[in-house]
């Protein structure tokens, strides 16, 4: 590889890495929802903030798995480094789709406590900063480790299919095809933690109109981890939960004393 380009590699890791989780998504992104079977399923993977943000590529120390499932067939996604759009299948069975990412550990380093509390209120952890200052931890020069778990609904030909959990660390599972059910009563999902049910935790819900406006709402799943979300058709949406756990710094990577997990997913309402 050339030295510029490795350069250029080294400084897309390094900003990569250093995005802090308190200020953005991570979301799978297709160039179209529903395509047929002899187009090829194109999507990026995007960071950032309200639907828009940065196209990574295709780098294999950023991921610990990277798989498209289609009913009983489950192909990893290939690339060559450095390939964006970091998906690109060309081949692939009939039905609904499904893009399955979990990212390798980020990290972020907290100097400014404010950034930290804005952080946990924002995503409804009430219990984190009294913990916090319960195991005795310092309000600046302490790490985040975070890892992201995320995943989008396709439709190849009909679409026909269902969605249903792969064992991604935590994930979000929907209960309903989005595009063959009927969701005149809302898109049903179930949020998952280690295979568990997340029970009464705050989802939220970004909703892009054909108009390219968004809207975000806050929603929360009940004792079963479900959540019915409201949507309509012609508009697409991301699904976001975050995680809080405690970790021991002894052990954890880069001496961490947090790790937050990301689930999301991404999907969208066909016009009818």
């Amino acid at each position: 590889m050339p030295t510029p380009i490795r350069v250029l590699l080294s400084l897309y890791l390094t900003l990569f890495t250093a995005l802090p989780s308190a200020a953005h998504e991570f979301w799978i992104d297709p160039h179209d929802f529903s395509i047929a079977t002899d187009e090829p399923l194109i999507a990026d993977l995007r960071v950032g903030q309200n639907f828009e943000g940065t196209a990574l590529s295709y780098i294999e120390r950023n991921f610990t798995r990277f798989e498209l499932a289609v009913g009983d067939s489950l192909q990893p996604v290939t690339g060559r480094l450095g390939d964006r759009p970091a998906v690109q299948i060309a081949a692939h069975p009939e039905g609904l789709g499904i893009v399955l990412y979990e990212t390798t550990d980020s990290f972020v380093d907290y100097d400014d406590w404010s950034r930290f509390v804005s952080f946990v209120e924002h995503k409804a952890f009430p219990e984190t900063l009294a913990r916090h200052a319960e195991r005795g931890l310092p309000e600046t020069g302490f790490t985040e480790v975070y890892t992201r778990h995320v995943k989008s609904l396709i439709a190849i030909g009909a679409g026909a299919g269902q969605d249903h959990a792969f064992g991604l660390r935590t994930e979000f599972v929907a209960l309903a095809n989005p595009y063959t059910d009927d969701l005149s009563a809302g898109f049903p999902v179930q949020l998952l933690l280690d295979g568990a049910p997340r029970a009464n935790v705050q989802v939220e819900l970004w909703d892009r109109a054909p108009d390219d406006s968004v809207t975000v709402t806050v929603h929360h799943t009940d004792d079963t981890g479900q959540a019915t979300l409201p949507v309509q058709p012609g508009h697409v949406y991301m699904v976001d939960a975050v995680t809080m756990l405690e970790t021991d710094p002894l052990i954890a990577p880069r001496n961490a004393v947090w790790m937050s997990l990301w689930a999301a997913l991404t999907f969208a309402v066909p016009a009818r």
